[in-house]
């Protein structure tokens, strides 16, 4: 708390200077609300940026009004150079090697979002809520073949559960996964993208949410049914692992001994899937509040007022972007799953990936000539690089646990 009032932030890994229309909606609403005023609260803002994703500068992201501004107690703008300052700092501060400060802050988006915890941490706020550039404060149903639009109210849901939970997180509808619309054929039967979902699936892309995704052009729409019952739940631990999405999260950091980094594999994502794997003593709680999920940057235009009638498919024949981003998230999966097979059903461990193994290789042909892309190819080879990684990236896991815990113990004595 300051001076008696409790202090929320929010957090941005980004790497699009979008992610400022997506702030800006949220500038709004706490201004028309008076929110903050009328709860006796401050929030803060901490944005963390690769200006490498998209070729852009410092200047794209922290060239706020100062009206702007003023909304938030603290607002940091972090780069790659503040990054690297910072870990410069702790290694002189702390005795720690300045490979076990790196190693503390992980790698890829890991360090983002670690050095905005990082920051908040040190600053002393009470609860983080991380939100991603593509996913807006807004829920989406479908009633007689007509889209219906509503409001959410994302930052003061997550305030109000956090009092009680160590971590919430939020619905998501729209655009969640880069699954494209799918016309199965010769070319590419059903059971064998079957197979290929298989393969690369562990806490995501189920066969059963994949095929729901291709018969609906890859749209998914809110429940009514949370809309308007407006409940949270309790996470259900499954093999050790208590799912939690990577945005629309907030996280409690009024015990900074128990707030956990994120970390990813290098050169892989999954960092929310990792971090899930060690909340066996958390209360974790689902909470009725939806972002709408713009993985293909068609509706830009919502957060001005247009909301369109009906939502498009996501269509190969729409641009190559759609191909490129299935590819990548399927790279991103292929990478991850080793690890995360490895901390949720180490028994199994060998078998597993020996069958996802074997099912890439059946189904690779295949999904090559459809995409018409050999680029695919590389899934195998990476799975197999990744699994044969583990005992080593299992080891930096681990590693990088403890000597955030000694750095938030520095910081916080």
């Amino acid at each position: 708390m300051v001076d008696g009032r409790i202090h929320v932030a929010i957090g941005f890994a980004t790497g699009r200077i979008g992610f400022q229309n997506v702030l800006r909606a949220y500038i709004y609403h706490l201004q028309e609300t008076n929110f903050l005023y009328d709860h006796n609260m401050l929030i803060s803002l901490f944005v963390a940026y690769d200006p490498s994703y998209s070729n852009t500068t410092r200047a794209d992201y922290d060239n706020l009004t100062e009206e702007e501004r003023q909304t938030f107690h603290i607002c940091r703008f972090i780069g790659p150079e503040d990054i690297q300052a910072e870990k410069d700092r702790l290694a002189k501060d702390t005795g720690l090697s300045s490979k076990e400060v790196g190693q503390a802050f992980g790698t890829g988006y890991a360090v983002q979002r670690n050095i905005i915890l990082f920051e908040a941490l040190r600053e002393k706020v009470d609860g983080l809520i991380f939100l991603d550039d593509d996913e807006y404060p807004l829920a989406v149903t479908e009633s007689g073949g007509a889209t219906l639009w509503s409001g959410q109210h994302v930052m003061e849901e997550h305030i109000k559960y956090l009092q009680f939970s160590d971590i919430t997180y939020g619905y998501h509808c729209g655009y969640l996964t880069p699954v494209p619309a799918i016309e199965f054929d010769g070319i590419l039967p059903e059971n064998i993208f079957h197979q290929f979902t298989d393969a690369l699936s562990s806490d995501v892309l189920k066969w059963e949410d994949v095929s729901r995704l291709i018969r609906c052009g890859g749209v998914t729409y809110a429940d009514k049914n949370v809309l308007s019952t407006h409940q949270a739940e309790l996470v259900p631990e499954v093999n050790g692992a208590k799912f939690i999405s990577g945005s629309n999260i907030g996280i409690n950091l009024t015990n900074p001994e128990r707030v956990l980094p994120f970390y990813n594999p290098p050169g892989a994502r999954g960092e929310d899937s990792i971090l899930s794997t060690c909340l066996s003593n958390y209360n974790v709680k689902r909470i009725p509040v939806y972002t709408f999920h713009d993985g293909f940057s068609f509706y830009g235009s919502l957060l001005k007022g247009v909301l369109p009638l009906s939502l498009e498919k996501i269509s190969l024949y729409d641009s190559v972007e759609v191909n490129n981003r299935f590819y990548k998230a399927c790279i991103g999966w292929a990478r991850y799953k080793p690890l995360y097979t490895y901390l949720t059903q180490p028994e199994n461990f060998s078998e597993i990936m020996k069958n996802s193994l074997t099912g890439l290789e059946q189904s690779l042909p295949y999904v090559c000539s459809y995409f018409n892309n050999s680029d695919f190819h590389n899934l195998y080879t990476d799975m197999h690089h990744y699994a044969e990684k583990v005992p080593e990236h299992n080891r930096q896991f681990h590693k990088m646990q403890q000597t955030w815990s000694e750095i938030i113990s520095f910081i916080c004595q």
